[in-house]
């Protein structure tokens, strides 16, 4: 099972395995409050796309379409999360405040359609 969850909620047992899937590490909380397993830096938005979208909702579907064509020309940076997920859960961490229109939630989409 694939879960994600902003950094700063607290972490739960059945999170299983908990990754940071942003390209910068979050404001205001140390690795120690974050409980993380592994940071997945390669596998978040290039600069240029997150500065692009800028959280900006109108943007949203081009921002998925070319998040998810990142995805597929650089399989080796999703390969190795989705070995994770297929030995247990998976907790995918975020730091947007928006908690339909984030990098997790596509990349959640995306590994549960290759899988």
């Amino acid at each position: 099972m694939i879960r994600i969850k902003r950094v700063y909620e607290p972490a739960e047992p059945e999170d299983g395995a908990r990754i940071l899937v942003d390209r910068l590490w979050p404001r205001g909380i140390s690795r120690e409050a974050l409980r993380l397993d592994s940071w997945y830096k390669g596998i978040a938005p290039s600069s240029e796309l997150r500065k692009w979208f800028h959280h900006d909702t109108s943007r949203w579907d081009e921002f998925r379409r070319r998040y998810i064509a990142e995805l597929d020309s650089n399989p080796t940076a999703w390969g190795s999360l989705a070995e994770l997920v297929l030995s247990g859960d998976v907790t995918l961490l975020y730091s947007a405040k928006d908690g339909r229109h984030n990098n997790a939630e596509v990349l959640r989409g995306y590994l549960e359609a290759k899988l």
